[in-house]
């Protein structure tokens, strides 16, 4: 038998060859379509979730002057004053006892001066002395009073109250004076008169035979 000549050797190297290139095309189409991605799918790395900071909280502001009450007199002893100190703000009480009042109000700054108005153009300046006492002017009915008001201890202090009395619109303001003594007046109406006492205690007062409550004034 014959053994096959060299012509039939590299008949059979180049079966196999074009054999194995063609399976090698196959496998790595393949592989090619096994990752491609699908239509309109981005792919990117993922990146870990970050979170907000949160925004500081604002601190809360509080006024350097105390609060307090202060009741005094003015300086030609016609008239009496009262101040409340709340927070920053004022609220002050002016009245002769008989006829004549006024209710003020405004801010105080962190130096303790004031600039409190009312109504038909009234004004009230003054100054905080040492926490102690507030030193000012009222400008009450076209008048000047330079007032001293001195830091209250309850009962002492401003009171107010208002009602409907037989008909009546009451409003009544009460100063309560260091060492007890009381300067207020009522409007009945739109009238002014002299207030009635009222008991610091419990702010318990009658007027025209009806027992009302007065009660402390804050800003």
């Amino acid at each position: 038998m014959k053994r096959p000549g060299p012509l039939l050797t590299l008949l059979a190297g180049l079966v196999l060859g074009v054999f194995m290139l063609s399976l090698n095309a196959t496998t790595g189409a393949k592989t090619a379509s096994t990752y491609r991605e699908s239509p309109g799918v981005s792919v990117s790395p993922s990146s870990p979730p970050t979170s907000a900071s949160p925004s500081p909280s604002p601190s809360p502001t509080s006024s350097p002057v105390p609060n307090a009450d202060y009741a005094g007199r003015t300086d030609d002893n016609s008239s009496a004053v009262a101040v409340s100190l709340r927070g920053g703000k004022a609220i002050a009480y002016f009245c002769d006892g008989h006829d004549k009042e006024s209710w003020l109000k405004g801010d105080v700054k962190d130096d303790g001066t004031m600039k409190l108005t009312g109504s038909n153009g009234d004004e009230l300046d003054g100054t905080l002395q040492d926490g102690k006492r507030i030193r000012g002017t009222a400008d009450i009915g076209g008048q000047r009073y330079s007032f001293t008001a001195d830091k209250a201890a309850k009962p002492s202090g401003l009171y107010r109250a208002t009602a409907t009395v037989r008909g009546a619109k009451l409003d009544g303001g009460w100063i309560v004076l260091p060492g007890g003594k009381q300067v207020g007046v009522v409007t009945r109406d739109g009238t002014p008169s002299a207030a009635p006492v009222i008991d610091p205690e419990t702010g318990a007062v009658t007027i025209d035979g009806q027992k009302i409550i007065a009660r402390p004034v804050t800003p």
